[in-house]
């Protein structure tokens, strides 16, 4: 059913942009930009930002994730710690990889 919904609003939308032409497009395309650079909208758009970040780091500390500013490998999800190496060497992804074989051979 969602498919056949989703499927109907597109069919709908493609129609009556087709229908509207270039000219709308461009009309459109014109108050976009107007708006883009108006500086009210520019100050909204921040606060709304603001008012994100504020909503997800809330809803970090609840979930236990921590909202600070340290964006270590174990506060993000999904991430894989680095390994940890003896004092006085480097890690190997310190290291640089030897050149591509371009010989073509095995």
């Amino acid at each position: 059913m969602a498919k056949l919904s989703f499927l109907v609003g597109f069919g709908a939308g493609y129609v009556l942009g087709a229908r509207a032409g270039t000219e709308r497009y461009e009309q459109i395309r014109r108050a976009w930009e107007q708006a883009k650079d108006n500086p009210q909208l520019q100050g909204l758009a921040g606060m709304a930002q603001a008012r994100a970040d504020g909503v997800l780091n809330s809803a970090r500390a609840r979930v236990g994730l921590g909202g600070s500013s340290d964006r270590s490998t174990a506060s993000r999800p999904g991430s894989v710690p680095r390994a940890r190496t003896a004092p006085g060497t480097t890690p190997a992804s310190d290291t640089p990889l030897p050149p591509p074989d371009t010989s073509g051979g095995l």
